[in-house]
């Protein structure tokens, strides 16, 4: 017993796993009791056992498993948990308890799965018992088929699915076991019991025998419908209340409430599809062609066995149906067409929704085929229409039925009418809308008037149905002119009627009501449903009654939720029956004599035609009185208005009486009931008086009244019609304008605006001016309420014309048209129970469409045209193409009926040509917009292929088609597309591209619809499937779209669908649909559309308003509950609801119209004040955080919900980030016109953009960014300062920005920085901008230092905080940063601020390691920027400083290594001011900063700063005239102020403003002409030319390129600035002013000029190139030396460093190099050598020698040296005591390139007199006889031609040549063979490399040394610079040789050139040919430099180098030499051309 005790104390949930089975025992007894004590179905205690619960069902001893079983179902009938366990439990019990022999087991296995069932895991068990049908053990099955049946019995065909139980239940009926063919079968009962017949066509097939013992036990069922007897837990309240009503007697609601689940389950959906296309007949096609009637017989049989299948597979069925089609419409033999029409009814049937697409086609056919009498022909055609019929919808065939119904056939008239009664059957009153309702009642009401009666009656059957359907109410408006007896019969038929979903419809109206929504009464219910319209309607007395119980039910709504509108369109239609139309017969004179002078004086109408005008002025007084003091129903109007218009009437003399007159019939038209025949007495009068001067007023007035009383749609077009049959003009044009007017008071509903149309076009033919722009006013108000389809009637105007109208209708662009203020007093009533508006305020815009003129192509779509568009070739398939298109622009508007056309088109659409499914695309593009809202009908056929197209791999075909469904899309709205299965079915497909473009465009599309068709479910599942597809772009659409799927299906329905996923995907889904469940969008309400576009009256305006607080207070507390079914239908009509059972529409769209005009931001009186101090006083959190967490989000949200607008804040806080932009628009535009309410709510606004800094939506931050520089630019203007609040909880958010990794966002950040200044001290931003230096990011912490030296620059030493010393310590910290960019910013504010406070700077950053020192002190060096000497020189020089010094610093302290840092200081310098114009404005304030902030350290007078300030005030003095000579006057006057004026128009040289640039250019010029006057621009010369680069700058980029510009304002600008710029140049103490940086800029501008292309092209471009050549120069000459060899020696480096540069830039700095090399004798004096070496350091230092060698050009490296040597020539030994700048002389090699240099000039000089000797005796040799010379050669030659002596030979010439240069052995050559000539060439060649080899500089390799030689200022430099490295002694002949070889490289070899003279001539004389070739040498590197004429632009600097190289040469060479040289520089010139 030992081991038995052991167990025993083991806890419970041990005991259960314990492998004794009495311990397994033990421990289930013991869990079964823990389990029925547990009273909490969420305790803790159900999850340990969680794990153990399979093992309880399949325990391996069966006594133990039945206690297991026990204490299982107690779990899962208790456990919250217990779901989790469904899948294993469940699979348990079917292998391990159903084959149990023990009849409990069973028992209990059963009980556990039905537990499952019930707390709802349905389906999961349903999984498992079927997989349990497969098993082999026979007991298992029939158990899984017992527990099924058992389930369904219990619960229902609504929790038991039947689909897949009736798949297996043929198999399991040919079981061998009889066991289980008996539950079989049992099962097959219980499923008929709840389906019924649907049931039979699955079992058609079993055998015999098994189906007709089945029909027997079915006829046994009892009739009644059957009701579950178990409920899930959620309905478990549903059973209890339905117990009640059974033992109270009535289960009548009970019934109602199952009525519906009947027929549930629809037989169609159990069956399998079957293909049938391909079991056609291979000769189906031709058959169907034959001629014999029996061939086309066989054919049809064929196809009629295939679709008696009852459910087909979707495929392409348009050929099929194409032929069946032909058949029924052409095929002669009757027998034929019926079996034709049953054909269609079978495909129709099968295919269902599938059939839709070809339903348009058809369906005219069909109907005009009625014409037929056979019975049998005409019942075929009536089956197959109605089968069609139900495969479509009303809407879409509603245009070939209406088509159909004008035909002369009685028998198809009334065929067609039963077929219109028929279908009326199918609709409910939302899918009979008023608009299709409409057409259809005014062509059945020809019919009800017709001469058959056959044809009388079918219209009557017809309207009959439509009454039943829709009810009185919607009818009654089109039935308005019918007599009653016709009424009476429509009424008897409509009794008669019984409708397809009447049952239904009743049903779903008791089930409303069983669970009603709070607040709303039975009869609201019954009035508000949708659904329930049919039976409510023949009893209307709670739809009457409903509106009376509230009366105050309209105006609190104010009825914006009426959708659309009441006294709108409604109106016309409604008069009928709410406000009976007056009409009174015309009466005689006699009668209204009678009556008049019952109701006015005897007097007064004695009176009236008296001859003295005084007398009838007082008759009009008097009545007038009487008219007044009538009552309305008194009121004889007709009789009134004939006696005013009794002699003399209209035509009344008297101004006075005739305005009284005009009043009087206003006060009788308001007053009185008048009728149109009152109106038609008076109204010719009116219009002959409205161009009346004195009396047109009253003519107006007059003839509104009658508009209001007469209906203005009517007035109107009488008016109109009587105005244009007069000739009057004035008349004319102010009968439009009064129309004008009144269309806006009356709105536009019911005008008929084909009637206008063509009178405005007369007026538009005028002659009279004034007619015409009425007329062209009129238009522009129409276009209010019309739109741009208005413009179409006016397309053949003239285009003067079309341009006044387009111009008119601009104006109107974006207004939405006033709410009518007229017209609606009366008819108000009428409109308040409106309820199917939903789909009215469409129409107006529809209307407009069907006015046009539509064109019939049918015609032109030939059979041809077909044919070649299915073409095998492709171009004869584009010709068919261009053809349609051609065809389709012609006509302009089509009608929808387009013949074969779709078919030819859809097959293009798979083109394997993309160009013509492009072209295809474009058609269709065409044909939505020519067709307009009928294209609807060709959705299914040629919409949906479309979206195939969406799938193309290439990008541009999917764009095409996007655009093409969105154009569409835009005129048949959603509903199409989403009916049926055919958009779930493209969603299928497994292609990506599909997937992501149509997700993509669902997610665009559903947000804005109202409500979806139910098939919208079916793209569910494929939705499910592209959130895990493995392509990322599918998987994000398909996020995105979620949301949107959910707003219009419901989270539950979504939830319910991922019931069918695997377990790991439904975890994944259902987390994703929680997350979407958040952002789900509210459902745009009904009346969005109405109240967007208030058209016609739809709502009173004084109502709007009054209805948002109703809004509000709903919205808290009924939104959650609101049921979503509910609310559909409850949202669409706003009838006799009380307002809490009301869903409430999304705000945007509610109050859309009232709620966004007002203000955005509303001004809480102290209220930011109140928030500082609830911050302070820590009531509310302090806006700190690393991110903001919800707690933050949510006290903004409660902050601002009093100060900012209720729409703008729900777009704020939004979780789209679209809405966020959206806000951000708002804010903009509202930032101007609510400077307050910004100011106000700063702190709030500035707080919501930090949080939009977390966005990680870039396009939100880049708005955001742009609205604060909008923002603080506001600010600045008003002068605002930011408070500590505000900045505090903004700028440390905004400096993260700051290191943003993309360059727009830092740019903008920096420029918001920049202008933050303005409103907050830059002192107290130093230490937030400080703080972020301290950021892990390293961008971040490179564009804090850089903006803390931008600061320290703009305003002094006075921003660093705490103080100086402390924060330049934390700036040098960063000296050491990892980062290079970091490193380089940190030192170059430390630069910045020695430049401004010089060497206190070192004392202030403190100790620094070595490396850190040294790399400040080589910046500090390199920025070579003197600081003044003392700080009271550094306030005088400020001014000036601040206007250069954004651009200028830059370029000082950009060092070689950090050309980036630099382009940033650019772009820090330039941003903020894109524009010029703003540039001044800034450096103005810079400037004043500037003084300001220096007050404290510096002794700087205050009248100093007065003074400055007075200069703002003087501004507008300073503006010159154009006139050049009144300038000089200024500067007379202004002796203290000069410097200020100067400034002034320096700034303005850099405007945008091309004028005030040249005109502050040209008073500069007259300053700098007048030598006296030239002194004041001393100090001002940087600022000029920073100023002048900078406009140079932006006519390159910006006036260059603006194509609306005149460039010859541009050249002439251009002249401005280099004649200025000449002028400037000339005067030497003012060009020596300019400083490095400066210089170099402005060589960058000029010589970028130079190499603007586009200027070349201009007339004077060549004479601009020209003179800034001349400029250059004197640049080069007259400014300070070292300032532009420096500057000139960082642009070449800059220029090779930057890889956009290109090559020509870097040529032409080194020309100027070349010419700066020439002056260097005669200047080298007055140069700091010092820091030109610097230069030359750091040059070297970038560009090692290695480096240099890889450039393309050998310009570099020769320039240098070449500039090296002069120096070293000119200074000697001294040279090497000028490096001091430089600190670390090893960084580069220039220190050991000088010290060659030197050394080997030293050894030159001793051996000169030789060479001199030398020199001359070549010239001797010259002389000498040439015989001797002869001889020798022979000699040398022949020694060459043995074998032997050959390399004896060639040496030995190789020896003669270099001695005597210039031997001609071209004789020698000559006679010998072209081989041999090359042998000797090359074994020259051969020894030359040998013994050259020794002493050869590497870098020579490849690189000709000619350029050098041009550059040198001597020969005897080439020499030396090329000399030999050892200093060896090398003579002249060498380097020759050299030379000679080089140049063959280089392809100069003289061999090849014909025109150049022979080798030995060139060889003979040194110094000559080395120029001449140098040139030759420039000419082939610039070969690529345009044509030769630039060379003469660009090159000019050759000439001087010629002359320059030329006359420095050796005094040995003549001038003769140098004419030949210029004779064959032309020579080479003229060849190259």
């Amino acid at each position: 017993m030992g081991d038995d005790s052991e167990w025993v104390k083991l806890p419970v949930d041990q005991k259960c796993e314990h492998k004794l089975w009495k311990a397994r025992l033990s421990g289930y007894e013991e869990a079964l009791k823990i389990f029925q004590k547990i009273k909490d179905e969420k305790s803790p205690e159900w999850s340990k056992f969680l794990g153990l619960i399979k093992k309880f069902v399949t325990d391996s001893n069966a006594v133990v498993q039945l206690k297991g079983l026990e204490a299982a179902l107690v779990y899962v009938e208790n456990a919250h948990v217990a779901g989790k366990t469904t899948g294993e439990v469940v699979s348990g019990v079917v292998s391990k308890v159903f084959n149990q022999p023990k009849a409990r087991a069973k028992e209990l296995g059963i009980e556990i799965c039905l537990m499952y069932i019930e707390i709802e895991k349905g389906e999961a068990v349903q999984e498992e018992l079927l997989k349990g049908l497969d098993n082999k053990n026979p007991k298992i099955v029939v158990a899984c088929i017992e527990t099924l049946r058992k389930a369904l019995s219990e619960f229902g065909s609504k929790i038991i699915l039947l689909k897949p139980i009736i798949k297996v239940l043929p198999k399991l009926f040919e079981s061998r076991e009889k066991a289980v063919r008996d539950e079989a079968k049992l099962i097959a009962v219980e499923i008929y019991r709840w389906i019924r017949d649907a049931l039979r066509p699955p079992l058609q097939n079993i055998n015999s025998v098994q189906l007709k013992e089945l029909e027997e036990e079915w006829v046994k069922l009892p009739t009644g419908a059957p009701k579950p007897s178990r409920f899930l837990r959620s309905q478990q309240e549903l059973e209890a209340k339905l117990e009640q009503q059974q033992s109270a007697g009535g289960d009548a609601e009970g019934g109602g409430d199952d009525g519906d689940e009947v027929p549930q389950i629809d037989a169609y959906e159990l069956l399998e599809a079957v293909e049938i296309l391909s079991k056609l007949p291979k000769d189906f096609y031709d058959k169907i062609e034959a001629k014999k009637w029996q061939e086309r017989k066989e054919a049809l049989e064929a196809v009629e066995v295939l679709v008696k299948n009852p459910k087909l597979e979707a495929g392409d069925y348009a050929d099929l149906v194409k032929a069946l089609k032909k058949v029924v419409g052409k095929d002669t033999n009757v027998m034929l067409v019926a079996l034709a029409a049953k054909c269609l009814t079978g495909l129709a049937v099968g295919l269902r929704k599938k059939f839709g697409q070809y339903a348009g086609h058809v369906v005219p056919t069909i109907l005009e085929k009625f014409k037929e009498k056979k019975p049998q022909v005409v019942q075929a055609l009536q089956e197959a229409i109605d089968a069609i019929f139900l495969t479509t919808t009303l809407q879409n065939i509603s245009e070939d039925v209406l088509a159909v119904m004008d035909n002369k056939n009685p028998t198809i008239k009334q065929q067609t009418s039963l077929f219109i009664a028929r279908s009326f059957r199918h609709c409910t009153a939302s899918t009979l809308p008023k608009s299709l309702l409409k057409p259809f009642c005014a062509a059945l009401l020809k019919h009800i008037n017709d001469s058959a009666p056959e044809v009388r009656d079918a219209a009557f059957e017809a309207l009959g149905t439509a009454l039943k359907v829709v009810g009185e109410k919607a009818v009654n408006p089109f039935l308005a002119d019918v007599d009653k007896l016709k009424l009476d019969k429509i009424k008897e038929c409509s009794e008669k009627v019984e409708l397809v979903h009447g049952k239904k419809a009743g049903a779903a109206a008791d089930k409303k009501e069983f669970k009603p929504v709070p607040g709303r009464s039975a009869a609201s219910g019954a009035a508000g449903d949708k659904d329930t319209k049919d039976i409510s309607a023949p009893k209307p007395g709670p739809l009457k009654k409903a509106p009376a119980t509230k009366a105050g039910g309209p105006p609190k709504k104010g009825k914006p939720a009426a959708s659309g509108g009441a006294g709108g369109i409604g109106t016309k239609n409604k008069k009928g029956v709410e406000t009976k139309e007056i009409v009174e017969p015309e009466l005689s004179i006699e009668v209204c004599e009678e009556k008049a002078s019952a109701v006015l004086p005897a007097t007064c109408i004695q009176l009236l035609d008296s001859s003295n005008w005084k007398e009838r002025l007082a008759c009009m007084e008097e009545f007038q009185k009487a008219v007044e003091l009538m009552d309305r129903t008194e009121m004889p109007c007709q009789a009134l208005v004939r006696m005013l218009a009794k002699k003399p009437g209209w035509k009344e003399t008297n101004f006075q009486v005739m305005q009284m007159k005009l009043h009087i019939v206003a006060l009788i038209a308001q007053k009185g009931n008048f009728s149109k025949t009152s109106a038609q007495i008076v109204l010719d009068g009116l219009v002959d008086k409205i161009g009346d001067v004195k009396c047109g007023n009253n003519a107006k007035e007059a003839m509104t009244a009658i508009a209001e009383a007469c209906m203005l749609p009517w007035t109107a077009e009488q008016v109109m019609s009587m105005a244009f049959s007069q000739k009057n003009p004035k008349n004319q044009s102010e009968t439009l304008n009064w129309l004008s007017n009144a269309i806006k008071e009356f709105g536009f509903s019911g005008l008929n605006v084909k009637a206008f149309i063509s009178n405005v076009k007369t007026a538009l033919a005028a002659t009279n001016p004034a007619v015409r722009t009425s007329a062209i006013t009129l238009l522009g108000v129409m276009y209010l309420y019309v739109g741009p389809s208005l413009r179409m009637f006016f397309e053949d105007e003239k285009p003067a014309l079309l341009s006044q109208i387009d111009a008119e209708f601009e104006k109107m662009q974006g207004q939405s048209p006033p709410a009518p203020t007229r017209g609606i007093s009366k008819h108000s009533i009428s409109g308040t129970d409106e309820g199917e508006d939903g789909d009215e305020p469409d129409e107006v815009g529809n209307d407009v469409v069907d006015l046009l003129p539509r064109t019939e192509i049918s015609d032109k779509i030939t059979s041809e045209l077909v044919s070649k568009i299915g073409d095998k070739n492709w171009k004869i398939r584009k010709e068919g193409l261009d053809e349609v298109a051609g065809i389709i622009n012609e006509a302009k508007f089509i009608q929808p009926n387009i013949g074969e056309l779709p078919t030819a088109l859809k097959g293009r659409l798979n083109d394997s040509n993309k160009i013509l499914v492009q072209q295809t695309l474009n058609i269709l593009q065409q044909l939505a917009v020519a067709m307009g809202p009928n294209i609807k009908q060709h959705v299914k056929n040629l919409g949906i292929p479309i979206i195939t197209v969406l799938g193309d791999s290439k990008n541009n075909v999917r764009t095409a088609a996007l655009a093409t469904v969105n154009a569409w899309a835009e005129q048949t709205g959603m509903k199409e597309w989403l009916e049926g299965e055919d958009l779930s079915e493209e969603l299928k497909k497994e292609n990506p591209f599909l997937r992501q473009e149509l997700l993509g465009w669902l997610a665009e599309k559903l947000p804005s619809l109202r409500s979806t068709p139910t098939d919208l479910i079916l793209c569910v599942p494929h939705l499910y499937s592209c959130l895990e597809d493995r392509n990322g772009d599918v998987r994000k659409k398909a996020q995105d779209a979620l949301p949107f799927f959910m707003m219009h299906l419901g989270y539950e329905k979504m939830a319910k669908a991922t019931g069918k996923l695997k377990p790991t995907s439904k975890d994944q889904v259902l987390a994703m649909l929680e997350k979407a469940k958040a952002n789900m969008p509210a459902k745009p309400a009904a009346s969005a559309k109405a109240a967007s576009k208030p058209i016609g009256g739809s709502a009173p305006a004084k109502f709007q308003p009054a209805s948002a607080p109703v809004e509000d207070s709903v919205s808290s507390t009924v939104e959650p509950k609101t049921d979503p079914k509910k609310a559909k239908a409850l949202g669409v009509s706003s009838k006799a609801k009380s307002v809490q059972g009301k869903k409430v529409p999304s705000k945007t769209s509610l109050k859309e119209d009232e709620d966004k005009s007002g203000p955005i931001f509303i001004v809480v009186p102290n209220g930011k004040e109140q928030r500082m101090k609830d911050e302070k006083g820590l009531k509310v959190l302090k806006w700190n955080f690393t991110t903001p967490r919800d707690e933050y989000i949510e006290q903004l949200k409660t902050q601002m919900s009093s100060c900012v607008a209720k729409w703008l804040q729900d777009e704020m806080f939004h979780s789209d980030f679209q809405h966020h932009n959206k806000a951000l628009a708002v804010m903009v535009d509202h930032l101007e016109i609510e400077k307050e309410g910004v100011i106000g709510c700063l702190d709030l606004i500035l707080k919501w953009l930090t949080l939009r800094f977390f966005d990680t939506n870039t396009s939100v931050l880049m708005k955001a960014l742009e609205y604060l520089k909008l923002l603080f630019t506001l600010l600045s203007e008003e002068e605002y300062h930011l408070t500590e609040n505000e900045a505090s909880s903004f700028i440390p958010y905004l400096i993260l920005k700051v290191g943003e990794p993309k360059d727009v966002i830092r740019k903008d950040v920096r420029a918001i920085l920049n202008r933050m200044c303005l409103v907050y001290p830059a002192s107290k931003m130093f230490p937030f901008i400080m703080e972020g230096t301290k950021s892990k990011n390293s961008k971040q912490r490179a564009e804090c230092l850089e903006e803390l030296g931008c600061l320290v620059e703009s305003y002094g030493m006075n921003v660093c905080q705490p103080t100086p010393g402390k924060a330049l310590k934390e700036i040098a910290i960063h000296i050491g940063d990892r980062d290079n960019a970091v490193r380089n910013a940190a030192l170059n504010t430390i630069v910045t601020v020695y430049n401004v406070h010089g060497d206190q700077v070192f004392k202030l950053i403190g100790t620094l390691s070595e490396k850190d020192m040294s790399m400040l002190e080589e910046r500090i060096k390199r920025s070579a920027k003197r600081p003044s000497a003392a700080p009271i020189k550094q306030v005088e020089e400020r001014p000036q400083r601040t206007q250069s010094i954004n651009s200028n610093a830059n370029m000082l302290r950009k060092g070689p290594a950090e050309d980036m840092s630099s382009k940033l200081n650019q772009a820090r310098s330039m941003s903020g001011h894109p524009e010029a114009a703003q540039m001044v404005r800034r450096e103005f304030q810079l400037d004043l900063d500037e003084i300001e902030n220096d007050n404290g350290t510096v002794r700087c007078e205050m009248p100093e700063l007065v003074q400055h300030k007075l200069d703002d005030i003087f501004e507008p003095v300073l503006i010159p005239e154009p006139k050049i000579r009144a300038v000089s006057p200024h500067f007379d006057d202004m002796h203290s102020n000069t410097a200020s004026t100067i400034n002034f128009i320096i700034s303005q040289v850099a405007s945008g403003d091309i004028n005030t640039s040249i005109q502050a250019l040209t008073q500069i010029d007259e300053v700098l002409r007048q030598e006296d006057k030239a002194e004041a621009m001393s100090g001002h010369i940087d600022q000029f030319l920073i100023a002048t680069f900078m406009q140079l700058r932006l006519i390159y980029n910006t006036h260059m390129a603006d194509e609306k510009l005149e460039k010859d304002e541009i050249i002439k600008l251009y002249s401005c600035i280099i004649g200025n710029m000449i002028s400037l140049f000339q005067i030497e103490s003012l060009a020596r002013e300019a400083s490095t940086g400066v210089l170099k800029d402005l060589m960058h501008g000029l010589i970028t000029l130079m190499l603007d292309s586009r200027i070349e092209d201009l007339e004077e471009g060549q004479q601009v190139i020209r003179s800034v050549n001349l400029l250059v120069v004197k640049v080069l000459e007259k400014s300070d030396q070292t300032n532009i060899l420096s500057a000139l020696l960082v642009l070449l480096q800059d220029s090779l460093l930057a890889t956009a540069s290109s090559p020509k830039f870097s040529e032409l700095v080194m020309k100027c190099l070349w010419r700066m090399v020439r002056l260097l004798p005669d200047t080298i004096n007055s140069i700091n050598l010092d820091r030109i070496l610097l230069d030359i350091h750091i040059f070297m230092k970038v560009f090692p020698k290695e480096k240099l060698k890889q450039c393309k050009s050998e310009f570099p490296i020769r320039t240098l040296k070449t500039l090296l040597h002069t120096l070293c020539k000119l200074k000697g030994p001294k040279i090497l005591d000028h490096l001091t700048m430089i600190d670390n002389k090893n960084e580069s090699e220039l220190e050991a390139h000088l010290c060659r240099m030197m050394k080997h000039s030293m050894d030159q000089t001793g051996s000169k007199s030789d060479k001199e000797t030398e020199k001359g005796a070549s010239r001797i040799d010259e002389k000498s006889s040439k015989a001797k010379v002869n001889d020798f050669l022979a000699e040398i030659f022949k020694k060459i031609g043995s074998k032997e002596n050959t390399k004896e030979g060639l040496a030995e010439l190789y020896e003669y040549k270099k001695k005597y240069s210039d031997a001609d052995i071209e004789p020698f050559l000559k006679n010998s063979s072209q081989f041999f000539q090359s042998y000797v060439e090359r074994g020259l060649r051969v020894i030359e490399m040998e013994r050259e080899g020794k002493g050869r500089i590497p870098t020579s390799t490849g690189i000709s040394p000619q350029t050098e030689v041009t550059c040198m200022s001597a020969p005897t430099s080439t020499v030396s610079s090329i000399g030999n490295t050892n200093g060896e002694e090398v003579g002249p002949s060498v380097y020759l040789e050299r030379l000679k070889i080089l140049r063959q490289r280089c392809g100069l070899d003289n061999t090849k050139q014909d025109d150049r003279p022979p080798l030995t001539s060139l060889l003979s004389k040194p110094a000559v040919p080395t120029v001449a070739s140098s040139t030759d040498m420039l000419h082939s590197k610039l070969s690529q430099l345009r044509e030769s004429r630039e060379q003469h632009q660009h090159l000019d600097l050759d000439p001087h180098q010629t002359h320059s190289s030329g006359s420095m040469a050796t005094s040995s060479s003549s001038t003769a030499n140098i004419d030949d040289l210029k004779k064959r520089l032309e020579r080479i010139k003229s060849s190259r051309k």
